[in-house]
């Protein structure tokens, strides 16, 4: 099956999350917590094809990871309209992160306009 999980650098993130929630997974290739997650993004996108889900490789673009103050990896940054919303770092399983995913959206949708949720965990800690 083809990845919905899009790469993402430096010249491409901006227009990629600009409109609607999106996933980005900082992560690297030598990091072993970061390959672990790497499955469990493929299987929260296959789940929720609403949500746009992105990987940056911090190695390759450090000026993403230093903008966003990335520090540890995998951390999971979602995103409403370009704008962060909510972050988690280290291993978040599928099922989880969707579930926080729902939250979010659940919570923006309930909102008045003009406001916004205010910044949590993605794994709702």
């Amino acid at each position: 099956m083809e990845s919905t999980v899009e790469h993402l650098t430096d010249e491409t993130f901006v227009a990629a999350v600009a409109d609607g929630l999106t996933v980005v997974d900082f992560w690297a290739a030598w990091c072993g917590p970061c390959r672990a997650m790497a499955p469990q993004l493929e299987r929260a996108a296959q789940l929720r094809p609403n949500y746009r889900f992105a990987k940056v490789d911090v190695d390759s673009e450090p000026g993403l990871a230093g903008r966003f103050g990335i520090r540890s990896i995998p951390t999971l940054m979602v995103l409403r309209d370009g704008e962060p919303i909510a972050a988690q770092a280290g291993v978040v399983g599928a099922e989880q992160l969707v579930a926080a995913l729902d939250r979010l959206e659940a919570e923006s949708a309930a909102a008045p306009a003009g406001a916004t949720a205010s910044t949590t965990t993605a794994a709702g800690h």
